[in-house]
């Protein structure tokens, strides 16, 4: 057996697999998001940068298929973590993508989420969106940290995701 085979036998299925009631209610924590106004589109892009960020393949992998699936452009995809340099985005997405940055980096700086991030959230989404907003980017990161921690991988599995609140196990 080689140290990466050792390494992988000593990794677990996923926790969500192993503990449903823990999936569920990560389930219900991102179905919150979704049941209070944000645009699709903007929780799917800030959960593939924050994915981006912290190197989740499993969850890059379906949130982008998700972000086809619902229309968006591919030239519009593959930028997500050029966002800045891109013409593909609006204003409101602008937004959101640098309040997911600042929530997934809270350990980069002192001042991790400063005003401006939130203030230039706050003029294109209400309370309730915002709120949704933030819960998107916790729920994510949460999965992300879940995948990563245990060494799943994204691939061929994501095709056989039916309904949206199969996610990985």
């Amino acid at each position: 057996m080689t140290s990466e085979e050792i390494i992988m036998d000593s990794r677990i299925e996923s926790p969500a697999k192993t503990f449903p009631a823990a999936r569920a209610a990560l389930l219900k924590l991102r179905a919150s998001a979704e049941a209070a106004g944000l645009p699709e589109t903007t929780r799917l892009l800030v959960e593939v940068r924050a994915s981006q960020i912290n190197g989740c393949g499993v969850c890059l992998d379906m949130h982008t298929r998700e972000l086809r699936a619902a229309g968006e452009p591919t030239a519009k995809i593959d930028t997500v973590a050029a966002w800045r340099e891109v013409p593909y985005f609006t204003e409101a997405e602008r937004a959101a993508l640098a309040l997911a940055e600042a929530s997934t980096r809270l350990a980069d700086h002192p001042d991790p989420v400063p005003d401006h991030t939130w203030q230039a959230a706050a003029q294109h989404y209400t309370k309730p969106q915002l709120a949704a907003l933030v819960i998107a980017i916790a729920s994510i990161n949460a999965w992300n940290r879940l995948m990563v921690t245990t060494g799943q991988s994204g691939g061929p599995w994501v095709e056989t995701v039916i309904r949206e609140d199969q996610l990985p196990t």
